[in-house]
């Protein structure tokens, strides 16, 4: 009897790569495979990498070599975003036997079941295009959410920004393939979906279709209790969107909407598509709709050319919004970028001093966010995951829920009253019975 092969997996970076991690997953189990957690022993391990800053190639890296260490005897693959930059960086780590790029992923079990013998690293990288085909996925683990890849790629080619070349130009699939993808999750039990992509505001541009056109699609689909949007840039996110969503009773009210900066003279040498005044009317737009909206700003410190007033701006900027929370990047060189050929490129002393500022102030924005709501009762939707007898859900607004475990609440949806703030920064809550 033929003995099941086992693959493991791990994944770096966006939501994006584990959604498309899911798929490669999905692909493999239909071939014949078993998978296997990532600390069990297996026959294939693959590597979904990613490729945003320097960091994330040195994790990468280290996350290949780590894997190849404890796993001698498997075929090592490695894929994506860092694997389509730095193709022969990648080759040249010992034990690696296969590396795929961006577009390529689809392809991960046919190219392994070429390998016949371990000790060579074979690249299957193409070029990107304009032709480079949509390819749809969805991540699918405990039932209670799902990524569902709407969008891919990017033409917007910041100038601190290698995502393009690792991902790219913007693609999508049409709204109807992509409500069949959605009815697809939905039958699975899921019941939320997080709309992810490299630029999801951007959908429809290869298919004559609109985002907003997309949302009002999905909010009809029967069983789905809760679609979210992930990151979208401000100048994509429409007040015909806002209002959309205020009026909505599926899509929360919680917005991811990259700031990077909060001076115009760095948000025009950055090529963004926007100014400080048009994003701080789109923060008092959506808080005027919706006022209980969390609200998330991506921010990049020490970009070449910063000065410190202009990072002191930046700062009193964010204070002066009403941001929920805020995910924070130190600047780091990316090859083939506009940025890298900058003069006054910032020490990296000082980026790193101006990033620990900056996360202080993000603890003062997500307590304060977390503060307004004690006492208020706001619908959660539990998880699987157990924690020191715990579990734990978010909030149609995207506050982290902790109460005593009971199985019962697992992938359903409870109304529950704030009570306080954990040392976590999550909230405290109980149950109230309707």
């Amino acid at each position: 009897m033929k003995t099941q092969k086992r693959v493991a997996f791990t994944t770096l970076g966006c939501k994006l790569n584990f959604s498309e991690t899911s798929d490669i997953a999905n692909q493999f189990e239909k071939a014949g495979y078993l998978r296997v957690e990532d600390e069990e022993p297996s026959d294939i391990f693959v590597i979904n990498t990613c490729t945003v800053t320097e960091l994330a190639n040195k994790k990468s890296k280290q996350a290949i070599r780590k894997v190849i260490n404890h796993n001698p005897k498997a075929i090592i693959v490695a894929v994506g975003c860092y694997t389509q930059l730095k193709p022969e960086e990648v080759a040249r780590i010992d034990g690696i036997d296969l590396i795929l790029g961006s577009d390529n992923k689809n392809a991960v079990v046919e190219e392994v079941e070429k390998i016949t013998t371990k000790g060579t690293a074979n690249l299957v990288i193409n070029k990107l295009s304009k032709e480079t085909p949509f390819v749809p996925s969805y991540s699918f683990g405990d039932r209670t959410r799902s990524f569902l890849k709407v969008q891919d790629g990017c033409d917007y080619y910041c100038s601190y920004c290698a995502i393009p070349n690792a991902r790219g130009r913007s693609r999508n699939n049409s709204i109807e393939l992509t409500v069949e993808k959605a009815t697809e999750i939905v039958s699975k039990g899921v019941k939320e979906i997080i709309l992810t992509g490299v630029n999801i505001g951007d959908f429809g541009k290869s298919t004559d279709e609109t985002f907003f056109d997309l949302i009002k699609a999905l909010e009809e689909l029967p069983g789905l209790e809760r679609l979210r949007i992930s990151s979208i840039e401000p100048n994509l996110l429409t007040d015909e969107i806002l209002e959309r969503v205020s009026h909505s009773k599926v899509v929360v009210p919680h917005f991811h909407i990259p700031l990077q900066c909060g001076t115009n003279r760095l948000l025009q040498l950055m090529k963004r598509r926007y100014t400080t005044s048009l994003y701080q009317k789109k923060i008092e737009t959506i808080k005027r709709l919706m006022s209980d909206a969390c609200i998330a700003a991506d921010v990049i410190v020490g970009i070449p050319g910063e000065t410190e007033e202009e990072f002191e701006q930046t700062v009193q900027f964010i204070r002066s919004i009403d941001v929920s929370y805020l995910h924070i990047f130190t600047y780091s060189e990316r090859e083939n970028t506009l940025a890298v050929k900058m003069d006054q490129q910032v020490p990296v002393e000082i980026r790193k001093k101006r990033s620990k500022l900056l996360h202080n102030v993000a603890r003062e924005k997500q307590r304060y966010f977390h503060q307004q709501h004690l006492g208020t009762i706001r619908s959660v939707l539990f998880e699987a995951t157990e924690s020191n007898g715990l579990i734990s859900g978010f909030t149609d607004n995207y506050i982290k829920v902790e109460l005593p475990f009971k199985a019962e609440l697992i992938n359903t949806t409870q109304w529950v009253r704030l009570i306080k703030i954990n040392k976590n920064d999550s909230v405290l809550g109980e149950l109230i019975n309707t």
